[in-house]
Parts: C-alpha cells; structure tokens; sequence
C-alpha cells in the first residue's frame, strides 16, 4: 500500500466490502428452496439456476479484490447457513454473516436479493463506508479508495446513461401495454420512489457492479420507505413490485449524499455467458469492472466455460483460501 493510498483510507476511515453468496449446488439449500418456493417458474429469470448456481465464482471475485484493492479492510460475506469449502475462515478480513443475523424472521427462508440487500446496513461491525457486491463481479484493474469515495467520503455513484428512459417506460407500459421485464421494472419502481419523494428523476441505471455506500445514509433511505419495504419482506423469491437496491443509489444523489458518475463500457462492463465475443471485449477494453452475468438464457456449457476463463484470469490463489 503506498502512501497516498494510505492517506486517502485515512482520510475517508476503514472500507469494507460486502458479498451476498449462495452454493445453489448444496443439496441442503436445494431441499429448503424445494421446500419454500416448489419448482413452479423454475425456468423464470426469477427462479432459474442461473441465480443460484454456484462455479466458485465469490473464489476469483475475492482473488480480484485482493490483488486490485488490497486496502479494502474486512469483508463480509453474507449467506443462508453456508460457508465455502475452500474460505479460510481463520483470515481476520473474514466474517460470514448468516441471514439470521440481519433479516427479520417473516423474511425466512429468504431467496430474494431484492430484499436481503434492504438490511446490509444491519451487519453487526460493518464500517461507515463500505461496498456491496454480488459474487459475480470482478476488478480488473489497481484501484484506490477515492475510485469509490470522494475526498469528502462521500460515494460515488456509477450509472450508465439512458437517455428519455421515462419517456420510453410510459410508451411501453402506458402506450402499448406491454410488461417491462422484472430488473428493468424494479429499477424503474425505484427511481420512481425517489422522484416523489425528492421530486429529482435519474435517469441512469446502475453500472450492474460494486457500488459504494454509508451506513447512516442507507439506514436513513430505508426509515424514508419502510413502509413500503415492509410489504415485500414475505417475497421469498424475486418478484415484480420489489424494490431494487438502486433506491439507495438514487437517494444518495437526490439527497446530496452521493456524487454521480456516467460510465460506459470503458470502466464497467458487463458480460452474458452465453456471449462469447464479450471476453473478447473485456480485454480490448480493459475496464476497472467487470461482471459475469448468469441468466435463463445460459445453458451449462456457458458457466463452465466462464469457469475456465476466470480461472486462467486469476490464477494465484489468495489469502482468503486454504
């Protein structure tokens, strides 16, 4: 760590990071999804494999953290009773956070990142300034603290621009009647919360990777529409009225505790698996981001595939593992 790096952690306090983590290939996982949501829509972008298969992705996500943001200083990985079979649990940066500890009991068994994510806040010794990411997302560059806080410690917010994106959600919802799909609805449900709130519309969508967030100012975004939060805390999987954790995003900004950036393919890329032609982009594009997106539309043969190519990415092994 050099020492305008230092100054910079010094200047802001301790960063943390925080994972959501699921082994969808665990048979006592399986059994309790079984149990709780049936196998109806299990083909759904709400329900398929994709969401919970599990090619030890959190293992090259955390190889990336180490090598490109070795100032990060704990990291929380959150889980349903799980603990990855290669995690050095002794690793002092390491905490598992079980679901328990954080969700209220209507919550459980909870398979909905929609509303897990609404109690990130909630992780007992989790720092003011921390960042959130889902185990599919990847540095691929150095990075600094001041590429996710301002001096003043204040986030910054990546969005990637949408231009008259309100204006095409009422000409296909409104004009032509036809259903959004379930992200691009809850995202637009979102920044709709915010609008009437504060009365500001963004109309950027989030840059789909690690996001920067305070402690006090998401606990504060949450007290603001609890009431609306409350609703949805029996979703036990994904569903069209929940709401998105870009809510803490867009509060941010409207609420002038968060700094936006646009961003393109330049810095924050997202790759589908079943897009072959994307690996290649990644490497003339060389972002500082980049997330490996599962989905209905990915057969086996895509995820093992992306397996390899990570693991040819990220070859040396970490301190996080045995």
């Amino acid at each position: 760590m050099n020492d305008t790096t230092k100054q910079e952690i010094d200047n802001i306090g301790n960063i943390d990071l925080v994972y959501l983590w699921v082994n969808g290939n665990d048979p006592i996982w399986q059994a309790k999804k079984q149990a709780a949501l049936g196998d109806a829509e299990s083909k759904s972008s709400a329900n398929c494999e994709g969401r919970y298969a599990n090619h030890d992705e959190l293992l090259f996500s955390l190889r990336s953290i180490e090598k490109y943001a070795p100032w990060i200083n704990r990291i929380f990985i959150v889980t349903d009773n799980q603990v990855p079979e290669w995690l050095d649990r002794e690793n002092p940066k390491i905490r598992i956070v079980d679901h328990k500890e954080i969700l209220p009991q209507e919550c459980l068994p909870c398979f909905n990142s929609s509303v897990i994510e609404h109690f990130l806040a909630d992780i007992p010794g989790l720092s003011e300034h921390f960042l959130f990411s889902n185990d599919d997302m990847y540095l691929n560059r150095p990075t600094k603290p001041e590429d996710f806080f301002t001096p003043d410690g204040l986030p910054i917010v990546r969005l990637k621009k949408r231009h008259f994106r309100k204006f095409w959600i009422f000409l296909k919802e409104k004009l032509l009647h036809a259903r959004s799909g379930l992200y691009n609805h809850k995202l637009d449900h979102s920044a709709a919360m915010i609008e009437q709130t504060f009365g500001k519309y963004y109309q950027g969508k989030p840059h789909h990777n690690i996001d920067a967030f305070l402690v006090s100012h998401f606990k504060k975004i949450r007290h603001l529409y609890m009431d609306e939060i409350s609703k949805i805390l029996n979703h036990h999987k994904r569903e069209y009225n929940d709401i998105h954790r870009s809510i803490y995003s867009y509060g941010a900004l409207a609420d002038s505790m968060g700094v936006l950036k646009y961003v393109g393919k330049e810095e924050s890329m997202k790759i589908s698996l079943y897009n072959k032609k994307a690996y290649t982009k990644l490497d003339d594009l060389s972002p500082i981001f980049f997330c490996m997106n599962d989905s209905e539309h990915c057969k086996e043969e895509d995820r093992k595939y992306a397996a390899d190519f990570l693991s040819k990415r990220f070859p040396e092994k970490s301190s996080f593992e045995l």
